[in-house]
């Protein structure tokens, strides 16, 4: 039993790093590479916005080493510096895929919408499900410790449904930047790399959290059968 305890533990710690390792140094690498086009990521993003038509869609630059992200509420595309002024690869494939996140919020694209709805529940479920199950499983309320299996589903679920919207917004991402000659084939290949290695801490965050679930799942089962 101790050595799956250690197990457990071991893939939650290990499987996040890794991805951080990679995803950094992936984007690193090709921090160094730039595009043929010598187009800031910026003028990525602004090209492939006036493209669709979304000219009401803002581009922003903000701190940070890869926090670039798409803000719905606000129709805003904010990029870190290093992609924001930067003419690499990874700038480019960085702003074409929060990019992408806005294509999808244009044509109210499902999976995200779904996401969106679930905010509430899945902050809920990161805030307070530790709690629930901790003190219900020590203490012996089974009742409670249910309730934070059930608050901790709707944080999994979340993640799961996080999943299909990234990788969609990089699949459009990728369309993009071919269709409009923002990256030429031999440079495809890089940008994909970019891509496919920050997908990767998405994949690493719905893997650990479901092996949470699975944990405590297991260990409700176990005080039901002790009670």
């Amino acid at each position: 039993m101790a050595a799956n305890y250690l197990i457990y533990f071991l893939l939650i710690s290990l499987i996040p790093l890794w991805a951080s390792v990679k995803v950094q140094t992936t984007a690193k690498k090709y921090l160094k590479v730039h595009n043929s086009t010598n187009m800031t990521g910026y003028e990525v993003a602004r090209k492939i916005l006036d493209e669709n038509g979304l000219y009401d869609v803002k581009v922003e630059e903000v701190r940070g080493f890869l926090t670039d992200h798409y803000d719905p509420r606000t129709k805003t595309v904010r990029l870190s510096s290093a992609v924001y002024n930067g003419v690499s690869l990874t700038a480019t494939a960085v702003s074409a895929h929060e990019v992408g996140h806005a294509l999808q919020d244009q044509e109210n694209y499902a999976f995200l919408r779904f996401r969106t709805a679930l905010v509430p529940l899945a902050s809920l479920g990161s805030q307070m499900s530790y709690l629930f199950l901790i003190l219900g499983l020590v203490l012996g309320f089974l009742n409670m410790a249910l309730l934070g299996i059930i608050l901790m589903g709707f944080a999994v679920l979340f993640q799961v449904v996080t999943l299909p919207v990234e990788f969609n917004a990089s699949g459009r991402a990728l369309d993009q930047v071919v269709a409009l000659g923002i990256i030429r084939n031999e440079e495809e290949r890089g940008a994909r790399k970019v891509l496919s290695a920050a997908a990767l801490t998405y994949v690493a965050a719905a893997a650990v959290a479901l092996l949470e679930l699975l944990y405590f799942l297991l260990q409700f089962l176990q005080a039901t059968r002790n009670e």
